[in-house]
This record gives C-alpha cells, structure tokens and sequence, in this order.
C-alpha cells in the first residue's frame, strides 16, 4: 500500500506553544525530566477500564486494524494498545514529546509524527482514538478536527464531562484548562459541531470522586 504522504504546517500555531508549556513546566505534575500527560493517562481507575474498552474493540476484528492515536501524549496508555493492531501511528503536537516517544517506544508498527491535527493533514486509518483532546481546545478548533474524523470508519472519543446536565461546547480559548469550569463539556454531535455518525455506542465511563466529573469514552461508527 502507497503511504500517504503527511502535510504539516509551516504557520505558527499558538495551541502547540500552549502545549509545549504544559510540559516545559510540568502543569499537569510528574517530575521535572519527565513527559507527564496527567492523572488522566495514569490514574488505573481511569486508565484501565478505558484500555479494556479498546482492546475489546480492537480484537473484535478478525484481521487487525490500523489506528491513528491523534493526541498521543506520553504514550502510557497507547503503549498497552500496539500490540493489537495492524498498524499504530501517534500524533502529538509538542515536538520534544514526540522526540522523547520515538526513542522511548520502539515496534515495527508504531509510528510517532508532530503534527497539529487542527490544521495538518491527518495521517489515514480505520480508527482514529481522540482521547481527552477536544476538552483542551477552543470550538474552532474542534469543528477543523471534526470536519477530518470522517475519513475514519471508527472514532473512539474520550471527554471529561460534568455529571448530570449541562449545556455542551461553551467555548475557551485553547490550553491546559477545560470547560468543565463553565459546567460544559464536549458533545461532537450537538451544535456547533453536528458531527454526523451512523452508530453511538458508549464503551466506558468512570464518575470520578468529590463531584470532579465524569470521564465518558464513546465509539462512534461513521460509515
């Protein structure tokens, strides 16, 4: 098969300086020489349900797929992934951490690539995991990734919503924070997005202590 040859942006883009600064400066903790994607990539009472979730999926084929990890982070989780695949390819937009993954994890599978999956050509695939991304970027951002899910037959979504109701995809600007300060969340099929699916399947959910919300992981299928 021809491999598909990945644009990348030449224009500064400020989510990746934002992005870059929450691990130059450790915002989401771990130690100071470490690449530390947060509690959310892990905490096991997130990780873990969430891993047997897409492994079950991922081993439901009778041949194996390929999976496009778009916001890959410090690869603790996708790293328990690869081994059920065809083919893994992770996307980050924080050069360094890229750097540091590709020397860190090593299959014949894997590939790693820096790009801002905003506004670069996204690398092709069956299923595209978006894992705790959208809840970190502003709605424009998110429609430019939405508009590019639907050249995935799969898409498994991950957010961390407020429990109970809540009015979807009020708007911030782009970084470490999410919405669940304004008591919103991501919801790709409401407004302004209305991103279009033929199946909705909830796979994993983890209500997490003291009110901090719920971490919700979705399968959609597009076609």
């Amino acid at each position: 098969m021809e491999k598909k040859e990945i644009k990348k942006t030449k224009k500064p883009w400020p989510t990746k300086e934002a992005m870059e600064q929450v691990y130059e400066m450790n915002l989401w903790g771990g130690n100071t020489s470490d690449f530390y994607s947060g509690e959310g990539s892990h905490d096991a009472e997130i990780v873990a349900p969430y891993i047997e979730a897409v492994i079950s999926f991922l081993n439901s084929f009778k041949d194996p797929i390929t999976v496009c990890d778009l916001g890959c982070g410090d690869f603790n989780v996708g790293k328990e992934l690869v081994k059920h695949t065809k083919k893994y390819v992770a996307v980050d937009i924080v050069t360094d951490l890229i750097a540091h993954n590709k020397l860190t994890y090593k299959e014949e599978h894997l590939e790693f690539h820096c790009l801002a999956i905003a506004v670069d050509d996204l690398p092709s695939g069956d299923c595209a995991l978006v894992r705790q991304v959208l809840q970190h970027i502003s709605n424009d951002e998110i429609q430019r990734v939405v508009s590019k899910l639907t050249d995935f037959k799969y898409v498994i979504l991950t957010e961390h919503l407020p429990e109970g109701d809540f009015v979807p995809n009020k708007d911030i600007i782009s970084g470490q924070g999410t919405r669940l300060k304004k008591q919103s969340g991501v919801n790709v099929l409401a407004p302004p997005f209305n991103f279009k699916v033929k199946e909705e399947t909830q796979v994993s959910s983890v209500v997490l202590e003291n009110h901090k919300g719920v971490i919700v992981t979705t399968l959609y299928t597009i076609f």
